[in-house]
């Protein structure tokens, strides 16, 4: 564990020290709850029934003409923005254009699902003032069609989207019109194997990408195309093919193409592009290894920002690593100086990619446009030599990355789930139009809006996190019970101060500011450091500020200054973040980690302690209950020791004529008299003290855990026939015969007492051998035994024996008796 904790805590001083920013905190934040006010396009018509609901399927969203254009499946929707909407935005035309039945057979002949063999609308495109270019997927067989801006009627003959419009609405394209000429990036197949960017329309030829070259294409995401100059700009991301041997690696892109591009020579690039070229996006976070941001998510067009023409990208980690977005900023003179660069190659199909050095370099240089500066002489592509163009052909990508302004991300979000997938851009905001407000829409339905400030550099430095909104609206945008809360498109309309937000099932037309949750509370309104928010002091209220306002209002857009203004009731949290020099520090991540180690080391100390503590008092249990056990055994065996002490306190008072016991010992001899140690039968006592003989009651009984050996009953009957003597023998005068041999109390060994045959009785013992019995049997039999014995030892104590037994005592010492077996001598007279 303290190694574990010693290798988070330097690897948090590593990102510390590389400089990560962290994220900055909305100044307030605009729950759900708040925004389901907002009205929302879900596909009605005015006056008709709004219970009702079909499938929109919104691909795209587009602004011409003070018009909002709704692409969907089968429809495009067609939104006065002029007219105030309420609850719920309704439209005004709606075009429809679905696929005929062949097509629809067709595309579930190949396998297709019915809800894919639809006319998905994936080209809706301005081609000129009163008429609108539309392509739609048409159950996987795309085309196109001209309709008439203002009526939506059908111009002319639909022709082939091929090359123009995926075939699945899956698919990712884009399209522009520049200078009357189509300019698309899409897939040319069905598979989707041939990724094309390709020229059509006008009065230019026909031109495409190389077809199957993965230094061309390989297998790319077009996200944007950007009219600039004398390019055209496409903004894509693909596998890279310079790191094939560490698999599939995403980079992003930027490939331009000349507009006046007539494609190569009828020997090499024969209607193909002999300008294009491409280049890497670098939007990473500096240090000793850098981070990157590859996918590449969506891209602004050219936006005019303090003298500099630059467009806005939003990056992501890859899907399956952990999610984490980034905007970056790129400036169009930093793009067109890459393009001038070194280019790169590789020598084999087993070598590395390296750069083309400059002397190897054909001229005229190629990727260059025919007729520029240092083309003049070179009217037309066409005219461009073999060299030139074979070079083109096998060398299209750039050495070196296009650098992000400032060579670091404009802004980082990487403690959320979700990535940023969209954004949207407000160059002349305020009523000044002096303020950059950039809003960022997610994958989850939140938007994120910032205010873009100049740094020292004069760019893009610092921002503000203005405010938090989300939009989605599950009750009235959700379809069959399903949520899609990605962001399909933001619109951004600056005459009604709204930014609408195209879902997959609806359209939820946004306001730029929340000016009225403020209220009358000019403290909250100067700290919310919005642009388009004012403290208007005629009315006392917070404002939303419209371009050209009269009113007299008061903003702190640079620093928020609330001094002196009285506290309010709403709360409105701040946190502006200055360029991205605040680094995590080092001091809180320290303390985090020791603290974290001392709270695991006391945790891991309890659990110990408490383990140890239950297996002590385990085996203080089992020592208890073995020591109890011994003490039962112990109890059990003095009872041997109890009875020969009682025998051996008590005097005999008179003379006793006869002895009829002895003891015997383990050696099967008798005692001699010279023994130190003696033990006293007594045979004349008429009130033995039989409360201090044992009993079978008052001796403990332990459980039987093995079958009982031989020794254990042989003394339970000597023990019984001992209690039963001392119970029962009447008042008689008998000798006491004393024994040298102690009456040993060892578990082990215990000392047997036998019976003296009388020469009266007439029986002879001898020595039989038992048949085996069970254990129950033999114990029945030994008990009777010893019953027959006790009757007999009765009646030699009772003067029933004849009177010479006593001269058989007495001759024991010249005359030793012989030991019967035990088993025999404790048998019946007369058993054999």
């Amino acid at each position: 564990m303290r190694s574990e904790a010693l290798l988070l805590y330097f690897t948090l001083l590593h990102f510390a020290g590389a400089g990560f920013p962290e994220d900055s905190e909305p100044i307030s934040i605009s729950h759900g709850n708040y925004t389901r006010q907002y009205p929302v396009f879900v596909g009605h018509k005015p006056g008709r029934n709004t219970t009702q609901r079909h499938r929109l399927d919104i691909q795209l969203v587009m602004v011409m003409n003070r018009t909002l254009y709704v692409a969907a499946r089968d429809h495009i929707y067609t939104v006065d923005m002029d007219t105030s909407h309420t609850e719920e935005i309704y439209f005004s035309k709606k075009l429809t254009w679905k696929s005929r039945q062949a097509d629809v057979d067709t595309c579930r002949m190949k396998g297709k699902h019915k809800d894919e063999c639809h006319n998905f609308i994936k080209v809706l495109l301005k081609r000129n003032e009163d008429t609108l270019f539309i392509c739609g997927t048409n159950a996987f067989n795309p085309s196109c069609r001209n309709y008439k801006m203002d009526t939506l009627d059908y111009l002319e003959e639909e022709f082939s989207g091929m090359a123009r419009c995926p075939y699945d609405a899956k698919h990712a394209n884009v399209a522009l019109f520049a200078e009357g000429k189509l300019y698309s990036a899409t897939v040319t197949d069905f598979l989707a194997i041939d990724a094309v960017i390709y020229r059509s329309l006008g009065d230019s030829p026909t031109l495409r990408t190389v077809k199957h070259d993965s230094k061309w294409l390989k297998e790319p995401y077009f996200v944007q195309a950007v009219d600039y100059g004398n390019y055209i700009y496409f903004f894509f991301r693909e596998i890279a093919v310079e790191y094939n041997s560490m698999g599939k690696v995403v980079f992003p892109r930027v490939a331009q193409v000349c507009k006046n591009d007539m494609g190569g020579s009828q020997r090499v690039l024969e209607k193909q592009w002999t300008s294009f070229l491409k280049a890497r996006l670098n939007c990473s976070v500096p240090g000793d290894s850098h981070f990157y941001f590859n996918i590449l998510q969506s891209v602004t067009d050219v936006i005019h920002f303090n003298g500099r023409d630059v467009v806005l990208a939003t990056f992501s980690t890859p899907y399956n690593s952990i999610p984490g977005s980034a905007v970056c900023a790129y400036d169009m003179l930093d793009i067109a100086n890459v393009f001038t660069g070194r280019f790169k190659e590789q020598k084999s199909p087993d070598s590395t990619w390296t750069p083309v050095p400059d002397e190897r370099v054909p001229k005229p240089r190629p990727g260059c446009c025919a007729g520029s500066t240092s083309l003049e002489k070179y009217v037309t592509s066409n005219e461009f030599p073999d060299d030139t163009l074979n070079f083109i052909k096998t060398h299209p990508l750039m050495d070196e990355a296009v650098p992000s302004i400032v060579n670091r991300p404009w802004f980082l979000r990487t403690m959320v789930r979700y990535r940023l997938t969209k954004i949207a851009v407000d160059s002349a905001a305020g009523p000044y139009q002096n303020y950059t407000v950039v809003f960022l829409g997610s994958e989850k339905g939140i938007i994120l809006k910032f205010l873009a400030r100049t740094g020292n550099t004069g760019f893009l430095n610092d921002s503000l996190f203005l405010e938090e909104i989300n939009v989605y609206n599950p009750e009235k945008c959700s379809y069959d019970g399903m949520e899609d809360k990605r962001i399909m498109g933001m619109q951004l309309d600056k005459p009604s101060s709204a930014l609408y937000i195209a879902f997959s099932t609806c359209v939820i037309k946004v306001p730029l500011g929340r000016c009225e949750r403020h209220g009358k509370c000019k403290k909250a309104c100067i700290a919310s450091r919005d642009p388009y928010c004012g403290w208007v002091k005629e009315s006392g209220v917070c404002t939303q500020l419209v371009l050209g306002s009269k009113l007299a209002f008061e903003q702190d857009i640079e620093r928020g200054n609330t001094d002196g203004l009285g506290d309010c009731q709403r709360v409105i949290r701040e946190s502006y973040l200055k360029g991205h020099d605040q680094l995590v520090p080092v001091t809180l991540l320290a303390i985090a980690v020791i603290l974290a180690f001392v709270m695991g080391a006391v945790f891991s100390g309890i659990i110990v302690y408490c383990i140890c503590d239950h297996r002590r008092r385990d085996m203080a249990a089992v020592q208890r209950k073995e020591k109890e056990l011994t003490h039962s055994r112990r109890s059990s065996m003095s009872s041997v020791s109890k009875l020969s002490g009682l025998f051996g306190d008590a005097q005999s008072k008179e003379p006793k004529p006869e002895a009829i016991l002895t003891p015997l010992m383990h050696n099967g001899k008798l005692a001699t008299p010279g023994s130190t140690a003696k033990m006293l039968i007594k045979a004349d006592q008429h009130h033995l003290d039989l409360a201090a003989l044992p009993t079978p009651e008052s001796t403990p009984t332990l459980q039987q855990k093995r079958k009982p050996s031989r020794g254990s009953r042989e003394w339970e009957r000597n023990q019984n026939l001992i209690n039963a003597c001392t119970k029962d023998i009447p008042s008689m005068a008998s000798p006491v015969i004393p024994t040298d041999l102690p009456l040993r109390a060892s578990p082990s060994h215990i000392p047997s007492v036998v019976v003296l045959p009388i020469a009266q009785q007439g029986y002879q013992h001898e020595y039989v051998d038992q048949p085996k019995m069970s254990d129950g049997a033999q114990m029945s039999v030994e008990n009777q035994n010893a019953t027959l014995e006790y009757k007999t030892i009765k009646d030699h104590l009772s003067g029933k024996s004849p009177s010479h037994g006593v001269n058989l005592v007495e001759n024991l010492d010249s005359m030793p008796p012989k030991v019967p077996q035990r088993e025999a001598s404790l048998g019946p007279p007369g058993a054999s």
